[in-house]
């Protein structure tokens, strides 16, 4: 009987059709290619088929070489089915599954014959640890091409043998490496290390791949023992009298940048440091199952990947739900060559799309194209790109003076200075320049969008898209739809931002949008803590180290700029009435002229390079405060932080509708300001509290604080109906 497996779309797909064995001469050939599937990943039916054309190769004694290679364009094996993970509760369930995997990778170990991977795009997860179980791996030099253990990421460990047989194929240094941080390598990184034998061009793969296991035949050399084998000296001494130490400092920097919040990086290294050097692979194999019960049921696994397939959602929408769908873009311009007009033109021509700069003057177009070559100066000096790569990149780049060339672009990102009637002229003046159906898109961070549609002649065609600050490195970018624009012009930059690498979320227009709206309470409250005594270093410290945040309100509002956070919270204040109250300190800054770390001073003092040299001891006594008495528990402060965000997200999501599911404040809130992903976002993280308690210490903080903690209607109603935001 025919097996077969639903897919996510509901529809039937042939195992059999999926996975194939085709006979080259001597030579097995295990062909993936999932049916109805972007992507070739191992859902238990799939591996039970895998497992059957192993044993039809086992059995057989025509074949003397296997080689396992995938038919989907940039796609080797994306790894297991994540949907299974997310599924299993009991441990012994757990156990049972891991148990499932170990064994077909095992079994391909066990083959009589040698076992090459034949490697093009994405070889990650279950997919690198079905490598790492061939005897020998070639991969493509494409771009596509990238093969690692990206489990951490998930909460869970590499669970198919990768905690096991990469530090014997590469060393425990390079190991360490990739298994802790979830990282992966492309193909030459790969061959430097051993990870692969062999880099070839994609077009090559299959013939060299074919040629490879021929000569492997003809000489005899069959099955290999995989064992790392230092070379330099360093690694000797790393691999035998200093292996403790390199656990030791390995444990070291994963507490220094998780502050341990995250098992699954500490369970990993444990796992590695009971098996390497370990003779039975049975005993070996058992250590990593096990390691990967203790972590797959967290309640941290669990929120990481609600994370992922919030993540996964984002590809497949299209930011409308009329079914239009957006253009293609392949060429745009940037209105404004400042940092952030070269930080957009990078991530543009990062991904291979024609950008066109105008600014008023030369030295304005010189900042934008030294920042963009600076972004990639350091990706070459890290070896992420070749200088062809860096070449090709910088040469879409270009700009002028003047409208040459805007005739033909297909969106327009306007990045000038935060002014609206400045905006509208250049928008007015932009539109005469492009053609009729040409969409520009404004990046303010701040006014109202579709006031600033006035000065387009044709507001359907006009958007906000909003990049977070450094955009290289920010993934979120706000979709701004205003009151007049269309579908297709939503849709066009929503594909846009995905073009570009980024995560986009369509918000409603409304004064600081979805993020910002969220975040100004989180700084106002922590302005309000330092005028009642709080102690700078112990806030920041607390909301790193014991919540998890990117860094502390005080580091951040450097970092914005003292000055811009209270011109906002002044809008702010205008537009939400008490419930975005304006500390009497802060002004007290502006008076000081400490407007953060573009002055070399700000809560912090900065040295000449912008690097953070410590509170400044003075900050007390020039803002009249006297030393900090720090009268706040660590409880206290964190929910005088966080509960304010909590509070105007019900607002936003459920009264005023601002985005349309809490996924998307919570995924906004995780790329766009940090939130500790492994909390699963703001709204998770408050539903682990719940609203009824979460109403209740906001009842008790306006009564001791004032009317800004006063919980809002629809948060009131949650708590009343006994509901979460997910509920």
């Amino acid at each position: 009987m025919e097996t077969s497996v639903n897919n996510v779309s509901g529809d039937k797909m042939s195992i059999q059709e999926s996975l194939k064995l085709v006979g080259k001469g001597d030579i097995a050939v295990i062909e993936w290619d999932l049916v109805g599937e972007k992507v070739n990943k191992m859902s238990t039916p799939v591996m039970a088929r895998f497992r059957e054309l192993l044993d039809e190769v086992n059995d057989s004694n025509k074949f003397k070489a296997v080689v396992v290679i995938s038919r989907k364009p940039g796609i080797f094996i994306a790894g297991a089915d994540i949907e299974e993970i997310k599924q299993l509760k009991k441990r012994e369930d757990i156990l049972a599954a891991i148990d499932g995997g170990q064994s077909i990778m095992n079994k391909m170990e066990d083959l009589k014959i040698p076992i090459i991977a034949a490697i093009h795009g994405a070889c990650l997860g279950g997919g690198c640890e079905l490598a790492l179980a061939c005897d020998y791996r070639i991969a493509t030099d494409d771009p596509s091409t990238r093969i690692g253990l990206p489990e951490v990421k998930l909460g869970i460990i590499p669970g198919f043998g990768g905690c096991v047989r990469l530090p014997r194929v590469v060393g425990l240094q390079a190991s360490l490496d990739i298994i802790l941080a979830g990282k992966a390598v492309d193909a030459n990184k790969a061959a430097r290390i051993g990870l692969v034998d062999q880099v070839v061009h994609p077009q090559q793969l299959e013939e060299t791949v074919m040629a490879f296991a021929q000569k492997i035949i003809s000489e005899g050399k069959g099955k290999r023992k995989q064992r790392f084998k230092p070379t330099k000296i360093a690694d000797k001494i790393l691999e035998s009298v200093a292996r403790p130490i390199v656990f030791k400092q390995a444990k070291k920097t994963v507490l220094a940048q998780s502050h341990g919040h995250y098992p699954a990086p500490l369970k990993a290294l444990e796992v590695v440091r009971k098996t390497y050097g370990e003779s039975r692979r049975d005993l070996a194999m058992k250590t990593e199952a096990e390691g990967f019960a203790d972590v797959a049921g967290t309640d941290v696994s669990k929120n990481l990947i609600n994370v992922f397939f919030m993540m996964e959602a984002v590809k497949k929408r299209s930011g409308v739900t009329s079914g239009v769908k957006g253009k293609n873009v392949k060429s745009i311009g940037v209105l404004g060559a400042g940092t952030m007009g070269g930080g957009i033109a990078f991530v543009a021509a990062d991904k291979g799309i024609e950008v066109r700069m105008k600014d008023i003057n030369n030295d304005a177009l010189a900042i934008g194209y030294k920042a963009s070559r600076d972004i990639l100066d350091k990706e070459l000096k890290k070896r992420k790109i070749s200088k062809y790569d860096l070449t090709r990149k910088i040469n879409l780049i270009s700009g002028g003076l003047d409208f040459a060339g805007f005739g033909q672009l297909d969106v327009v990102i306007e990045a000038i200075v935060e002014d609206m009637n400045i905006k509208k002229k250049v928008i007015a003046e932009t539109a005469k320049h492009c053609k009729p159906d040409c969409i520009i898109a404004t990046n303010t961070s701040s006014l109202s969008v579709s006031e600033m549609a006035k000065g387009h002649p044709n507001p359907a065609n006009f958007v906000g898209m909003h990049f977070f600050n450094p955009v290289h490195k920010m993934p979120l970018v706000e979709v701004i739809r205003g009151e007049q624009s269309s579908d297709e012009a939503t849709a066009t930059v929503f594909e846009l931002s995905k073009k570009m690498g980024k995560v986009p979320v369509v918000v409603k227009d409304g004064p600081g949008f979805l993020v910002n709206r969220l975040l100004m309470p989180y700084l106002i409250e922590a302005s309000f803590l330092l005028q009642e005594g709080a102690d700078i270093e112990k806030v920041d410290k607390l909301m790193v180290k014991k919540f998890g945040l990117p860094m502390g309100p005080y580091t951040l509002m450097d970092e914005i700029g003292i000055d811009v956070c209270i011109k906002v919270t002044k809008i702010f204040k205008e537009a939400f009435g008490e419930r975005m109250e304006v500390p009497k300190v802060m002004d007290k800054f502006l008076e000081l002229k400490r407007y953060g770390k573009k002055t070399g001073r700000g809560f912090y003092l900065y040295d000449e390079k912008g690097r953070r040299q410590g509170v400044d001891p003075a900050i007390y006594t020039d803002l009249g405060l006297g030393a900090p008495k720090h009268p706040h528990s660590d409880v206290e402060v964190t929910q005088r932080c966080i509960y304010p965000m909590i509070n105007e997200a019900a607002l936003a999501l459920i009264e005023e509708q601002i985005v349309d599911t809490p996924d998307e404040v919570d995924l906004a809130m995780i790329m766009g300001t940090g939130f500790p992903p492994f909390r699963g976002g703001l709204l998770r993280y408050a539903d682990t509290i719940g609203t009824a308690k979460i109403t209740d210490d906001l009842e008790a903080y306006a009564a001791k604080y004032g009317m800004r903690f006063k919980p809002s209607g629809p948060l009131r109603t949650l708590a009343k109906t006994n509901r979460t935001f997910y509920t």
